[in-house]
């Protein structure tokens, strides 16, 4: 049976067991410890199932996709008239979009919902959720779609197969970013769970690196329970850059709990591990470097050194010159 059709006999025939819970009631979300990610599939089978993310990009399950296209975005540019919410939700830091905002060139449209970000600690700054070739970014922002052109809502949406579009993007170390600032400086309002402020629009395709024909594409899950497998995932593969200083207040900022809680806990090391791939794919809209890399490295060691690779299809032609 074709990918999609499982995954859709296996949401109807498990969706029954979790459906009630929904991803905006999970209370208190650990991702370590005796409590931790290993845990959730007593309560979430979904999330000790296949199809998972997030997942490490390798050079193996990589193949390059000619059909890719770049994203059209529809109404990222909201006004400062406008204005999102901001909410600690008690395991992460979650801001409400605008509906007037989708994307497309995927097989549907689909509308904005939420941002939200992962992150590590600030011993330890290696907060992604996806990794390329085994390593960590120092944060991950997630940007959440839900398919509008079939269902109503991303309630509706989110247990269906085809439910989700998110778009992530990796953080790194670097210059200040005063894109991110637009929502880092607002972190001292929400520092307890279920604390709101509200956020002045801006052009959310600030958060996106420049090059956004370059992505990696794969079916997967939400990276928390109930961990339905109803992700078409989009990765880019450029990091944005955020100062040690930004990520340092989104380390520290924030408590899993409410104000007058007696045992506050921090909000750190919100991201779930990497999962099993199983038999998928990963589909990439870029010239992966490393078969260049792998391909010269032949040619050289056979006395020749690569000045050209010429890539049409699936087959690689060259030209060589003698070593020096």
């Amino acid at each position: 049976l074709p990918r999609r059709v499982i995954i859709h006999w296996a949401l109807m025939k498990i969706s029954v067991l979790t459906a009630s819970e929904g991803l905006t009631n999970v209370s208190l979300l650990i991702h370590t410890g005796p409590d931790g990610e290993k845990t959730w599939p007593k309560k979430y089978p979904f999330c000790g199932g296949v199809f998972q993310s997030p997942i490490d990009f390798h050079k193996a399950i990589l193949q390059y996709d000619s059909n890719l296209l770049p994203l059209e975005f529809i109404g990222y540019n909201v006004p400062s008239t406008d204005q999102f919410t901001l909410i600690n939700n008690g395991h992460s830091v979650k801001m409400y979009l605008s509906p007037a905002m989708s994307i497309r060139n995927l097989p549907f449209e689909y509308t904005a919902s939420q941002l939200h970000l992962h992150w590590g600690n600030q011993n330890k700054s290696e907060g992604s959720e996806h990794t390329v070739g085994g390593k960590h970014f120092a944060a991950e922002l997630h940007i959440v779609h839900y398919n509008s052109e079939k269902y109503p809502d991303i309630t509706a949406a989110m247990d269906k197969a085809d439910g989700l579009a998110v778009l992530a993007v990796l953080l790194e170390i670097g210059p200040f970013s005063p894109s991110y600032e637009k929502i880092f400086r607002h972190f001292r309002n929400v520092k307890y769970k279920d604390q709101k402020v509200l956020v002045p629009g801006f052009n959310i395709q600030e958060l996106l690196p420049d090059r956004l024909d370059e992505y990696y594409r794969y079916e997967g899950s939400l990276t928390t329970p109930p961990c339905y497998p109803s992700v078409l995932w989009t990765v880019f593969r450029h990091p944005l850059k955020i100062s040690q200083e930004q990520l340092l207040a989104l380390e520290t900022a924030m408590y899993c709990t409410e104000r007058d809680d007696p045992e506050p806990l921090e909000m750190v090391d919100n991201f779930r591990n990497v999962q099993e791939f199983h038999e998928r794919l990963v589909f990439i809209s870029f010239r992966e470097g490393e078969l260049y890399e792998r391909f010269c490295a032949k040619k050289h060691l056979a006395g020749g050194l690569c000045t050209k690779v010429c890539i049409c299809g699936e087959k690689l032609s060259y030209t060589s010159q003698k070593g020096l």
